[in-house]
């Protein structure tokens, strides 16, 4: 059997870079692709990929993970999806500006969703295979953090990710010891999510999708020895961790 990376949201700008980093790793490796939309225009030379389309519903991503089980590995498994705006939305300056059908849009995409793709990773986890499951949260996701205010919705949903990853590592340590999750603030990365905000990024600090890639590869390799794995790392762009 081979090893397997499952990569939901896997038409995301950072998901496609991060596949590339993928195949620089030279193994054989069975690369799994979820994603709302058709993921088959996505192509490799060196992995193996197999295509999902999903509404993210928790039937939808069963039958995902069931179709797999038999020949399944699973190593990694990174979550991509996460929103920021909208169309006809901004995240508030002030709370006048809060609004309950943009709240509970963004708190589905940040937070619901991630932790139903955790859950349906349940039949693929032991305690035989080291793993790590990845979601993207964001410093302004810390309570500790919070300096400035604002972003009311965004901040609510990340720090409501980062409750659910805390909740899900004492529940999977107990089935899968070796299991890892992690919590990754990859900075501002030079996407669609992020273009409204460039103008006031400070200089050097907008990152390249490749760029972002290639640190989370190598954040999963690093030996997390500081603490159980009942506890999910909350970690930046550089393997610093991040105040809850």
């Amino acid at each position: 059997m081979k090893e397997t990376v499952i990569l939901f949201g896997a038409n995301s700008a950072i998901a496609r870079a991060y596949i590339s980093q993928l195949e620089t790793l030279n193994r054989s490796i069975q690369l799994i692709c979820i994603s709302r939309s058709s993921t088959d225009q996505i192509k490799s030379d060196t992995v193996k990929l197999a295509y999902f389309q999903s509404d993210y519903s928790k039937d939808s991503l069963t039958n995902i993970i069931a179709n797999l089980k038999k020949n399944t590995i699973l190593t990694q498994a990174i979550i991509f999806n996460g929103q920021l705006h909208v169309k006809s939305k901004m995240p508030e300056k002030k709370l006048s500006e809060l609004d309950v059908d943009y709240f509970q849009d963004i708190m589905t995409a940040n937070a619901l969703i991630p932790i139903q793709c955790v859950s349906s990773l349940w039949p693929l986890l032991n305690h035989k295979t080291p793993c790590t499951i990845v979601a993207f949260s964001a410093r302004v996701g810390s309570i500790e953090d919070n300096k400035l205010g604002g972003w009311y919705s965004y901040r609510a949903s990340k720090a409501a990710l980062n409750m659910l990853f805390k909740s899900a590592a004492i529940e999977i340590e107990r089935k899968a010891k070796l299991t890892k999750l992690i919590l990754f603030h990859p900075g501002t990365t030079d996407t669609e999510l992020s273009k409204p905000f460039h103008k006031s990024v400070i200089n050097g600090q907008l990152f390249s999708t490749e760029f972002v890639a290639r640190q989370l590869l190598e954040i999963q390799q690093k030996k997390f020895t500081h603490q159980s794995n009942r506890e999910p790392a909350f970690i930046d762009w550089k393997g610093e961790d991040i105040p809850w």
